[in-house]
């Protein structure tokens, strides 16, 4: 066997090494020093698109990064540079299996609707479609590189953005725009989305890496008081659905769990000691 062809052959024989493991590992999971989770959605080649056993195994890393105590902020992040996520894949859905993608009670890859006390970070590079985009709001928080672009087309094929996008775009820019979005289907540039405060930052160099971005921002998170972070978090996120009574009556109540805690006695200690506290999460 000559060299050219041997190295063919080898080409070929890694390439199907590679799509056999991105086929078993639709989702990717590891864990960064500091209490970060990295979730990455693994197949570039359907443009990270959601089929069952994606958005399966997405839901199960959901489970595991909240009943983890070691965990303090999650990624999301996606491989490869053309799409974060698709959304749902239509070839599943044209098989009759598009119910199954979207679990009852959590929704798609059992993050949109998921009850989660940690904060969650979206790393998207590149375009988030549909489902794509409301994986992206189901985050706390997004860093966005400068092909990323996101768009709600579902009335261009007689759908409605069902997975919680209508009402949180709605709520993350001005109403007149997201109408307009939500209405047309056109695409949300990330320079423009920045502008609109959509997402938290840019990262304007293409040569530079997002998730690195993105996982500088969560590392600034980690590094605070866990249970003053869980408490922060819980309240902003219902700023838009209780009144401003119910809001101070469970901030006084958040305020009065902190002072009995470790974590306010250490984090008070340290500044007039000027160290670095140690936190345990009690």
């Amino acid at each position: 066997m000559n060299d050219k062809r041997f190295q063919c052959l080898l080409l070929a024989f890694s390439y199907s090494i590679r799509m056999d493991v991105m086929t078993e590992h639709p989702v990717l999971y590891r864990e960064m020093d500091g209490g970060i989770a990295v979730l990455t959605l693994n197949r570039p080649g359907k443009r990270n698109a959601l089929n069952v056993s994606a958005s399966r195994m997405l839901a199960d890393y959901v489970r595991q990064t909240e009943a983890n105590s070691d965990i303090r902020v999650v990624i999301l992040a996606a491989e490869g540079a053309a799409a974060f996520c698709a959304g749902a894949d239509l070839d599943d859905i044209a098989a009759g299996h598009g119910e199954q993608i979207a679990l009852r009670e959590t929704g798609l890859g059992g993050l949109i609707h998921a009850q989660r006390q940690k904060p969650w970070i979206a790393a998207v590079n590149g375009a988030a479609l549909g489902g794509g985009t409301e994986l992206a709001l189901a985050c706390d928080m997004i860093v966005a590189g400068p092909a990323a672009s996101f768009s709600l087309p579902e009335v261009r094929h007689g759908m409605i953005a069902g997975a919680a996008g209508i009402y949180r775009l709605t709520r993350r820019i001005a109403p007149a725009l997201a109408m307009e979005l939500l209405l047309t289907g056109n695409r949300l540039s990330a320079q423009r989305a920045l502008a609109l405060g959509l997402i938290n930052h840019l990262v304007e160099d293409e040569a530079e890496d997002v998730l690195q971005h993105a996982q500088a921002l969560a590392q600034r998170i980690a590094a605070n008081a866990p249970l003053a972070v869980r408490e922060t978090l819980r309240i902003a996120r219902q700023a838009f659905d209780l009144s401003e009574q119910q809001l101070r009556t469970r901030t006084d109540a958040a305020s009065r769990r902190l002072a009995q805690s470790e974590d306010m006695l250490i984090g008070i200690k340290a500044f007039q000691d000027r160290c670095e506290p140690r936190w345990t999460g009690r």
